[in-house]
């Protein structure tokens, strides 16, 4: 029997947090999924994307360029992006074209990474590549400049269900 390796993502909410979505849009292959929501808090836009290992800032990009109207200052967009976006975030790499390309277009965005801005100098990591020796940031949590300056905290947490570590806003 042939074993297939898949990824996607998900997003969940407690039921303690009044959270009502009110639009589900998502691609074929589940690289990427989006919901708007009502809170008691407001109105939220939750993005979580799984970025592909090869050509990632790229296909981040494109996913940004192709949900630009569902994005607006109340978005959160999260999730395994496969590449640093910060030469802190990995312990042995440069910053390519590409990755400094997709900083640029967050940036015109007016999209922050809520854990670099609160950690300007920290180097601790979400992932551990064995083959590559290296260990990276590759996880994120990226918002408005406007919706994250309400955040006061955020860490990276071991997880025991993954390889990779989880970041708590």
């Amino acid at each position: 029997m042939e074993s297939k390796k898949r990824a996607g993502v998900a997003i969940f909410a407690l039921d303690k947090t009044d959270f009502k979505s009110t639009k589900i849009n998502k691609d074929k292959e589940v690289h990427h999924i989006i919901i708007k929501a009502s809170m008691q808090q407001g109105e939220l836009t939750i993005l979580n994307i799984y970025a592909p290992n090869t050509g990632a800032p790229r296909f981040i990009k494109q996913v940004l360029k192709g949900l630009k109207r569902d994005l607006d200052s109340h978005t959160i967009i999260m999730g395994d992006f496969n590449t640093p976006l910060s030469i802190l975030d990995r312990s042995r790499q440069k910053i390519s074209k590409d990755i400094q390309d997709l900083n640029s277009a967050l940036d015109h965005a007016d999209l922050i990474d809520s854990y670099r801005t609160l950690h300007p100098k920290s180097t601790e990591y979400t992932f551990f590549s064995a083959s590559h020796h290296t260990y990276s940031k590759i996880d994120h949590i990226i918002g408005s400049k406007t919706l994250l300056s309400k955040c006061k905290r955020t860490e990276i947490i071991t997880n025991g269900l993954s390889e990779h570590s989880a970041i708590k806003l």
